[in-house]
C-alpha cells in the first residue's frame, strides 16, 4: 500500500470479520444449486464454451504455446502438493 493511504471498505476490516463475511456469503447459494461443484462435467463444458466466444486473435495461449505449456506445469504441482493457488 502506498504511504500516507488508509485501508478503507473491506480492507479496513480485521481479518476474522472479513473471514466471517466471506464464509456467509459462501453459504448464501444451497449446495443443490452449486451446480460446478456437484457436476465437473457440466463446468468443463461451460469453460470451454466461454473459451470459443474470446476470437482466436485475442486468446494468448493460441498465440503463445509456450505460456500454454507453462501454465498447464504451474496447475500440475499445485495440485500434486494438494494446494491451488
Amino acid at each position: 500500500m502506498t504511504e500516507g493511504r488508509q485501508p478503507r471498505g473491506f480492507a479496513s476490516m480485521d481479518q476474522e470479520k472479513q473471514r466471517d463475511i466471506a464464509r456467509r456469503g459462501g453459504r448464501s447459494v444451497p449446495g443443490e444449486k452449486r451446480s460446478f461443484s456437484q457436476n465437473h462435467a457440466l463446468a468443463a463444458a461451460a469453460g470451454r464454451t466461454g473459451g470459443q466466444n474470446v476470437p482466436h486473435a485475442k486468446r494468448s495461449f493460441a498465440q503463445d504455446r509456450s505460456l500454454a505449456a507453462a501454465a498447464g506445469r504451474k496447475g500440475g504441482e499445485s495440485r500434486r502438493k494438494g494446494t491451488t493457488e
